[in-house]
C-alpha cells in the first residue's frame, strides 16, 4: 500500500487521462439557470440538495420580511 506524499499534492495522477476532454463542455447548462455557491463543508452537510438550501433560504428571507413589517409599525 503507498501513501501519497501531500493529501493536497496538485500533481495529476499518471492514470488520468484527460487528453480527449473538453473544456466547459457543460458550463453551458447552468447558465441562466441560477448562481452558483460553494457552500462550506459544514454547512453543504446541513443541507444535502439544492432544494433543501432554497427552502431554508425562502424561509430565512420571509422571517426578514416579517421582522421589517413589524419594524414599521
Amino acid at each position: 500500500m503507498t501513501k501519497r506524499k501531500d493529501p493536497e499534492s496538485t500533481e495529476m495522477r499518471a492514470e488520468y487521462d484527460f487528453s480527449g476532454g473538453v473544456r466547459g463542455k457543460y458550463a453551458g447548462r447552468i447558465r441562466g439557470r441560477g448562481k452558483l455557491v460553494i457552500l462550506d463543508p459544514d454547512v453543504a452537510r446541513l443541507f444535502p440538495s439544492s432544494r433543501s438550501v432554497n427552502h431554508a433560504l425562502r424561509t430565512l428571507a420571509e422571517v426578514f420580511r416579517g421582522a421589517g413589517r413589524r419594524s414599521r409599525k
